[in-house]
């Protein structure tokens, strides 16, 4: 497969995984998982952020020990369902700023279309994460993440939950330089954009929504 992707399949997450997919999987375990998820996801796409090192003084002595370095991270949810993500990363980094892109996949062309954006000032110089559950057809992956890039942002990772070919194809074809990182690549979309096997509708499972 073309694209700069990382399948990160650590069992804890592949399991949790397959309870997601389980259409008799509650509106509230559903939610839980995809927390715990992206909490599990952010280790690995976190994992190259630059440290610096402090003079501390612990119980029994003094050390120059590690801390981040630079400026705090942005984490950016495509809403709706991007925000069942950002909710387990900031809690993996509760300084992290927070922006929001909200796009809709327009039914008849599958287009994004945006209705909301707002994002933290001077994000260039920040790390910057992009989450959203499902890479379809990643036209709305694709727009958000031109959005970031004329805020400014040059640093920046694409987090989801799952993906399609089709949608890492697309998404790499358009933002070369983002690395995408997922919990699996399934086999294929269907005709109307969603994932197969996948999980449905992220944002309705995770909203009880229809």
């Amino acid at each position: 497969m073309t694209g700069n992707i990382t399948v990160v399949d650590h069992p804890l997450i592949q399991h949790k995984l397959t309870l997601m997919r389980d259409q008799s999987t509650s509106t509230a375990s559903f939610r839980l998982l995809l927390k715990e998820i992206s909490l599990l996801l952010g280790y690995e796409v976190l994992r190259d952020l630059p440290l610096d090192t402090t003079d501390i003084q612990t119980p029994v002595g003094p050390m120059e020990a590690p801390i981040l370095a630079g400026k705090k991270l942005v984490l950016v949810s495509i809403l709706r369902a991007g925000n069942g993500l950002l909710d387990g990363m900031l809690e993996l980094v509760p300084s992290a700023r927070v922006g929001h892109v909200g796009l809709y996949r327009d039914p008849e062309t599958l287009i994004a279309v945006e209705y909301y954006m707002k994002l933290p000032q001077q994000i260039g110089n920040r790390p910057t994460v992009l989450v959203d559950p499902m890479l379809a057809t990643a036209n709305s992956a694709i727009a958000a993440a031109q959005r970031v890039k004329e805020h400014g942002a040059m640093d920046i990772r694409f987090m989801c939950l799952l993906a399609a070919p089709e949608g890492v194809k697309a998404f790499s074809e358009a933002h070369p330089d983002i690395p995408i990182f997922t919990a699996s690549v399934d086999s294929h979309l269907n005709d109307h954009g969603y994932i197969v096997p996948g999980l449905g509708d992220a944002g309705d499972r995770m909203y009880g929504t229809k």
